[in-house]
C-alpha cells in the first residue's frame, strides 16, 4: 500500500484512510486521544471505521474486511507530531465584514461602530462583482484556518447572500447562510426597503438554497434578523411565520450583547420585559436558535434558553475589544446544560481564527473565575476544544453529522503537522519528551494556519 501525500477525494470513487494519532471530543470534558489509530472514510465522505491500536501490518485485513482491494488502497501514515482532529465550527460570523476586520472597533460602543464603520462597508455588497470577489476570499480564508462549518450573517442584499451560498458550495465549506433582515435604525441607503421586500428576499434565499443543495449536504439557509433594534414588529412577526412554515430552518440573531443595545431594545419594545420574552413572542426561540453573545441574561432568560434548548454562540474576542469588557457566564450555561459553541464574530472580532477564539475563551473564563470569586471554574483545554468542535456542531444542529469522529458521521477534519513544514511557523517546538497531549496543547495555544496542512469537508480536500 502506498503512502500518498495527497489523499484521494470522494470524486475519484475511492475512500480515504489514515493511520496515526486521532484527537476528538467525546463530551464537554472528555477528550479522546487515539494512537496507532486506523480511520477509513468511504467514498461518500462518511467515517466507516475508527479503530485504535492498529499495527500497520493489520491494515490489509481491515481494508479487505470492508470490501476494498488492499493492493490499490491509499493510506496516509501520520508521523509523530502529526494528527487528525475535527474541523472547527464557527457559530457566529459576519461574511460581509471580511475586509473590515480590525477597523474602528477599539473602544467604540456597539451601535457607534455599526454606524461609523460597518453599515458603510456592508453596503458595498450591492455590487455583485464585489460580492463574488470578497466572498470567495472570505470562504477560502476560513477554510485555510480550518473552519469547516460557519454560520454566516450575510448583508441585507438578497443577491449577494445567494452568491455567498453559491461560493460555499463551490469551495466545499459547510455553512448556514442567512440574509440579514433589517428595515430600521440603519442609514436609508443600507436597510431593507420594506417589510415585504425583506421577507420576499428571505424566501427567495430559501428557494435558491433548496435548488442549489436540495439535501443540504453543505449549505442550509438560516433566518437572520440582525437584532430587534433593526427590525420592526411586523418584520419579526413575518420571520416568525416563515419559521413556522419551515420548521427545520435554524434561526440566528444577536442577543443581550451590550448594555446600550439592551436599553435601546427596551425603548423600542416596552411591552416586553426581556429580550427572551420578545423573541419568544415572535416565534424565534427554539432548539434551532443560535443566540450570539448572551452577556447579560437575567435568571428567567437563562431558564428560557434552557427550556427551549437554544444555543449560545460565545464570541470572546469581540466581547472584550469594544467599549465594554464583556464577560459571558459560559460556565453557568454549561452547568445548566445549555448548548455553547465558539464564534469568531469577525469583523466585530478582529481575528478570523478559531485558535485565537479558543485562547481568548480561556482568558475570559479566567476573568469570570475572578468575578465570581471562584464559583465559575476556568475552561479546561478539553472544554475549549469541545466548544470549537462538537459544541459548535450542537449549536448549529449538526451534531449528528459532524463535530467528532464517531462512526457514521461525515469526515470534516484537519490534518495537523507540528514538525517540519514547507512554510515554517512559530509554534512552540516539539521536543523529544513531549507527550501527544503536550503537542496538542502546543498547537492549540501557539499554532496557526500553517500547521493545518489539510482541511477536509465531507471527505473532500478543500484547503488550497
Amino acid at each position: 500500500m502506498e503512502d500518498l501525500d495527497r489523499n484521494t477525494s470522494p470524486a475519484s470513487g475511492l475512500p480515504l484512510a489514515f493511520h496515526g494519532t486521532v484527537i476528538h471530543s467525546i463530551s464537554l470534558t472528555e477528550l479522546e486521544v487515539l494512537q496507532n489509530c486506523f480511520m477509513l472514510v468511504d467514498k461518500s465522505g462518511k467515517i466507516q471505521t475508527l479503530q485504535a491500536d492498529v499495527q500497520p501490518e493489520q491494515i490489509i485485513a481491515i481494508v479487505s474486511d470492508h470490501g476494498y482491494a488492499p493492493d490499490v488502497f491509499p493510506v496516509k501514515y501520520l508521523r509523530r507530531g502529526e494528527f487528525l482532529c475535527p474541523g472547527f465550527v464557527d457559530t457566529h460570523n459576519h461574511a460581509p465584514q471580511w475586509a473590515q476586520r480590525g477597523l474602528g472597533i477599539r473602544g467604540e460602543s456597539l451601535l457607534d461602530w455599526l454606524n461609523k464603520v460597518t453599515f458603510a462597508h456592508e453596503a458595498k455588497f450591492a455590487d455583485v462583482e464585489y460580492a463574488k470577489r470578497m466572498y470567495a476570499s472570505c470562504v477560502a480564508g476560513f477554510l485555510q484556518q480550518g473552519i469547516t462549518t460557519a454560520s454566516y450573517y450575510g448583508s441585507h442584499h438578497g443577491q449577494a447572500t445567494r452568491i455567498l451560498a453559491d461560493v460555499c458550495v463551490d469551495k466545499g465549506q459547510r455553512a448556514l447562510v442567512g440574509k440579514c433582515n433589517m428595515n430600521r435604525n440603519a442609514p436609508e441607503w443600507y436597510r431593507d426597503a420594506s417589510v415585504a421586500d425583506s421577507l420576499r428576499e428571505t424566501r427567495q434565499l430559501i428557494r435558491h438554497v433548496q435548488d442549489l443543495d436540495p439535501e443540504n449536504d453543505l449549505v442550509k439557509p438560516i433566518l437572520t434578523p440582525r437584532f430587534a433594534i433593526s427590525c420592526e414588529s411586523d418584520l419579526l412577526q413575518g420571520i416568525g411565520e416563515i419559521a413556522k412554515e419551515h420548521p427545520d430552518l435554524p434561526i440566528q440573531t444577536h442577543f443581550n450583547e451590550a448594555q446600550q443595545e439592551i436599553q435601546y431594545t427596551r425603548q423600542l419594545f416596552p411591552q416586553f420585559r426581556t429580550e427572551a420574552d420578545l423573541y419568544r413572542q415572535y416565534g424565534l426561540l427554539n432548539d434551532r436558535t443560535i443566540l450570539a453573545h448572551c452577556i447579560f441574561l437575567e435568571e428567567e432568560e437563562i431558564q428560557t434558553l434552557q427550556h427551549l434548548r437554544c444555543g449560545v454562540a460565545h464570541c470572546p474576542i469581540s466581547n472584550t475589544t469594544m467599549q465594554e469588557f464583556m464577560v459571558a457566564p459560559i460556565r453557568e450555561y454549561l452547568r445548566r446544560g445549555i448548548k455553547v459553541g465558539l464564534g469568531t464574530d469577525s469583523g466585530g472580532g478582529y481575528s478570523s481564527s478559531m485558535l485565537d477564539a479558543m485562547k481568548q475563551a480561556f482568558i475570559v473564563s479566567n476573568a469570570r473565575h475572578m468575578l465570581t470569586k471562584g464559583q465559575d471554574a476556568p475552561l479546561s483545554l478539553a472544554e475549549g476544544f469541545f466548544l470549537a468542535t462538537l459544541g459548535g456542531a450542537q449549536v448549529c444542529g449538526l451534531e449528528d453529522r459532524v463535530g467528532n469522529f464517531a462512526v457514521g458521521k461525515e469526515f470534516d477534519a484537519l490534518q495537523i503537522h507540528t514538525g517540519e513544514l514547507e512554510q515554517p511557523g512559530v509554534m512552540s517546538p516539539v521536543e523529544e519528551d513531549d507527550s501527544v497531549l503536550a503537542i496538542f496543547e502546543k498547537f492549540l495555544m501557539t499554532g496557526d494556519d500553517r500547521n493545518i496542512v489539510k482541511v477536509y469537508v465531507r471527505g473532500r480536500s478543500v484547503k488550497v
